[in-house]
């Protein structure tokens, strides 16, 4: 069977090119952990090296002779996260340290609560025990949203969001929330900042 990669299969969820969209999203299952603090801080740097192990133990399973059933080849999906802010602190200046955070990895269609329970036993020893046990594998539903291709720090993403508002107002839709999510296309722990490719989205609704 041909290996199946999201960027060639799944362009209308991650759209790689700069132009604005609106779509509405399917269900999907995510391996998932939550954390409140500054990004930039070593805690959520340790929670980003929780999930990879886990993801990868799936991915790589058929080569140490386990075949979970409907299995196929795959890409890992990349790192995204729900970003909010603490009840109290959503007005003023922004205090990282309240961001309120779920980062998660999508994961194929096969996986169900079983093949993660065995992947979690298979990366056990990679991962630290009290993450491991707040580790979730999760169905999320986005419904119907607005993206944009963010190229950079960021820092700089409100410009980003006003485009992607400017863009969602002209086609008759508006923000449901003033959270949103962040979808890492680059790795922003290895690619200079001015490089990095994020997909900002947002929960929308017809006005």
């Amino acid at each position: 069977m041909e290996k199946i990669n999201w960027r060639q299969s799944e362009k209308e969820i991650y759209p790689l090119k700069k132009a604005p969209s609106i779509t509405t999203l399917p269900l999907q299952n995510f391996i998932t952990l939550s954390g409140q603090g500054n990004p930039n801080s070593p805690e959520f740097a340790r929670k980003i090296s929780a999930l990879y192990p886990i993801a990868y133990a799936i991915r790589m399973a058929p080569k140490k002779g386990i075949e979970f059933p409907g299995a196929f080849e795959y890409t890992v999906y990349p790192l995204e996260g729900f970003w909010s802010l603490a009840e109290g602190h959503r007005v003023g200046p922004l205090d990282k340290d309240y961001l309120q955070y779920q980062i998660m990895i999508k994961q194929p269609s096969f996986v169900n609560q079983q093949v993660f329970k065995q992947a979690v036993e298979l990366a056990r020893d990679k991962v630290a025990p009290d993450l491991l046990a707040q580790v979730k594998f999760e169905s999320i539903t986005e419904k119907t949203v607005g993206m944009i291709l963010h190229i950079g720090s960021f820092d700089d993403e409100p410009e980003s969001f006003a485009e992607l508002e400017a863009y969602l107002t002209s086609n008759g839709y508006r923000r449901t929330s003033k959270e949103h999510k962040e979808i890492y296309i680059s790795d922003f722990r290895r690619v200079p900042e001015e490089r990095r490719k994020t997909i900002l989205r947002v929960g929308v609704e017809k006005i």
